[in-house]
């Protein structure tokens, strides 16, 4: 039985990245093909299209297709064993259909727990140099808020700015209020205010503060005053997408700032974390659904089952960017969303493996 599991799990895996390395350089070429002249007209360096952008840009596809060439290589080498028989022979040794298994989900917890790993740890980091190449060479990918922000920077203290400036890092028309309860304790106003990134802290320009405390009230000017707040320049500009570039603890904790101060597009970065949780079982359901999809001898063949598993694959995808539209501008819970595709399919695999040839 041990060279059977070590048959499947190498014909597996094997296939799963010959497939996705093929494709993977496909793309590449097309890829560059459409920017060439882009790359040209904006002399872009050979070293920075090569390691900041290509080489950053094949863990993120590995990533994003991952349950589908799970699902394609499963259905490709599963038909072959059963057009030579070889899966009526494995049975008729007296194996279990439930233990041939085992190697198949041996390979699919392996791929779900690299497509975890570079999810949530490996492709935050080569998405900052790959989008940095972007906002240079091809578009912005930051911009400003709105003018006039308003933020809560920790329980009862509020800042406003009525614009920033990105390239300066600097506020104008800042004001900063402390409350208590509902009682306002401290108020601080400024022309502007500045980001000094290397002492990671803020200067004050022209400010007045007031202080109130019950029945007296001090106010006192200056022209410059050095502060620590709990607010980065980041937090006053919009990057699109900039969850692309966290680790799963940093979208956490980001996230729980955020509701902190009510941002309002915190559903975004929630739908992020459940599906970055979520999408990793897609490979164990893939490969359950491909197992039994594919171990029954067809007439069509290959053919048959891969134009079958296709058909799933793309039903499965709809259904995860539906659920999505709904957790981003309806009311179901980002949660359920990125689970309810998984649940859907789940219960299609298990009914799928008690029809399977046993």
């Amino acid at each position: 039985m041990k060279t059977v599991d070590y048959y499947i799990i190498k014909k597996f895996l094997g296939t799963f990245f010959y497939a996705i390395s093929l494709l993977i350089m496909i793309v590449i070429i097309f890829d560059l093909s459409e920017n060439i002249d882009e790359f040209l007209s904006k002399q872009t360096p050979l070293k920075a299209i090569i390691f900041d952008y290509y080489l950053n840009f094949i863990p993120y596809f590995i990533n994003l297709f991952s349950y589908l060439f799970t699902f394609i290589s499963v259905i490709y080498f599963t038909s072959q064993m059963a057009g030579k028989s070889e899966i009526i022979a494995i049975l008729s040794s007296g194996i279990s259909y439930y233990r041939m298994l085992r190697p198949f989900f041996i390979s699919a917890v392996f791929l779900a727990m690299l497509s975890f790993y570079l999810a949530n740890f490996l492709i935050p980091h080569t998405n900052q140099k790959r989008r940095a190449f972007t906002d240079i060479y091809f578009k912005k990918l930051s911009k400003s808020k709105d003018e006039h922000i308003h933020l809560q920077i920790s329980p009862g203290t509020f800042v406003y700015m009525e614009s920033f400036n990105i390239k300066s890092q600097t506020g104008y028309r800042f004001t900063l209020e402390k409350f208590s309860g509902n009682k306002l304790e401290q108020k601080l106003t400024s022309d502007r205010i500045v980001y000094d990134s290397i002492a990671r802290k803020w200067t004050i320009q022209n400010y007045t503060e007031r202080r109130i405390d019950g029945t007296k009230e001090m106010i006192r000017t200056g022209s410059k005053l050095d502060t620590t707040l709990n607010l980065l320049p980041e937090e006053l500009y919009i990057k699109n997408e900039n969850y692309e570039e966290m680790t799963f603890g940093e979208l956490q904790n980001y996230i729980k700032r955020e509701k902190l101060k009510g941002a309002e597009e915190i559903v975004f970065y929630d739908m992020e974390k459940h599906n970055r949780i979520a999408s990793p079982f897609a490979t164990l359901i893939m490969t359950l659904i491909g197992v039994s999809l594919s171990s029954r001898k067809l007439r069509g063949g290959i053919g048959m089952h891969l134009g079958l598993g296709i058909l799933l694959t793309f039903i499965y995808i709809l259904l995860m960017r539906v659920t999505t539209v709904f957790a981003t501008v309806g009311d179901l819970p980002p949660y359920l969303a990125a689970w309810i595709p998984n649940v859907i399919f789940g219960v299609i695999g298990l009914g799928l493996l008690k029809k399977a040839p046993k």
